[in-house]
């Protein structure tokens, strides 16, 4: 067991955070609001950051090489989606078929090199899926404001996990492959996560009331808990400590958006039952 941090590391490593998340989260912000290319252009750049460092963790031999194959076919599902102007509710079905169709491509190329095949078609799919729902997600009615709310609502809960857990502490929540998650963390994201939905909702009217916005708020934690324990159990699989060094204080890039992934997905999912009238 790693002796843990002192006071002064973990003031000084809270602090890159914050100084992070001020530089970096306006910026997202901005581009997501313009949409169109930028927002393409932002959505495909993470994609290629993420793969690469897929690539460095699940295949360190031939990086490289694991990381093109992953990018490409969620590139090309993503940059499909994108040309769904004007919008048709069919077009993303294809793009789906065609993300998935470039990940069993890359399964093949991987193993015909004796690669891990299988973590080759899982790592376009992992970072592929997110991307797609959030480019499907921007052009969809109020596509701005939906966005917001995946992005918002993941880091709101993702902070307050991480300052109620430090402040708290207390029983672990996954011992075994993260070690420094806590249950009062997990419950402050939570409760944090509900009131970020009930606020953005009365400041953009996106729902029809306050509880139906905390159900969405809820969901959306829940998601961003379960996609931050799920990046730690692939890091203990892989022996890595983070996934890359890109971001101060965060580490990878996947480290900084692993639970933002699964957001992503539940919000995709809601705006999905939205649509077909079924729910909100």
């Amino acid at each position: 067991m790693s002796p843990p941090k002192s006071t002064g590391s973990s003031i000084r490593e809270l602090s890159i955070r914050i100084a992070s998340a001020i530089v970096l989260v306006p910026v997202v912000l901005y581009i997501v609001h313009l949409g169109d290319w930028a927002f393409l252009v932002l959505v495909s750049v993470g994609v290629a950051l993420l793969s690469i460092e897929w690539g460095a963790m699940a295949a360190p031999k031939t990086p490289t090489r694991m990381a093109v194959a992953v990018c490409l076919p969620a590139l090309a599902g993503i940059f499909a989606e994108a040309l769904n102007k004007p919008y048709d509710p069919f077009h993303p079905l294809v793009s789906v078929a065609l993300l998935l169709f470039g990940a069993a491509c890359s399964a093949a190329y991987i193993r015909r090199l004796g690669g891990p095949w299988r973590d080759a078609a899982y790592g376009a799919c992992y970072i592929g899926w997110p991307a797609f729902v959030l480019i499907w997600l921007r052009q969809t009615g109020n596509g701005f404001e939906w966005v917001l709310f995946a992005f918002l609502i993941a880091w709101t809960a993702d902070s307050a996990a991480y300052l109620v857990g430090r402040a708290v502490g207390g029983p672990k929540l996954w011992r075994k492959y993260s070690p420094n998650k806590t249950w009062a963390g997990f419950a402050g994201g939570m409760m944090a996560g509900m009131l970020a939905a009930g606020t953005l909702s009365d400041l953009t009217g996106l729902f029809k009331s306050s509880t139906s916005a905390q159900i969405v708020g809820l969901l959306t934690a829940l998601a961003t808990m379960a996609g931050d324990l799920w990046e730690s159990m692939l890091k203990r699989r892989y022996g890595v400590k983070d996934s890359g060094s890109l971001i101060p204080g965060h580490g990878g890039l996947l480290d900084r958006v692993d639970g933002l992934m699964f957001a992503i997905v539940a919000i995709g999912g809601i705006r999905l039952l939205v649509m077909l009238g079924t729910v909100l």
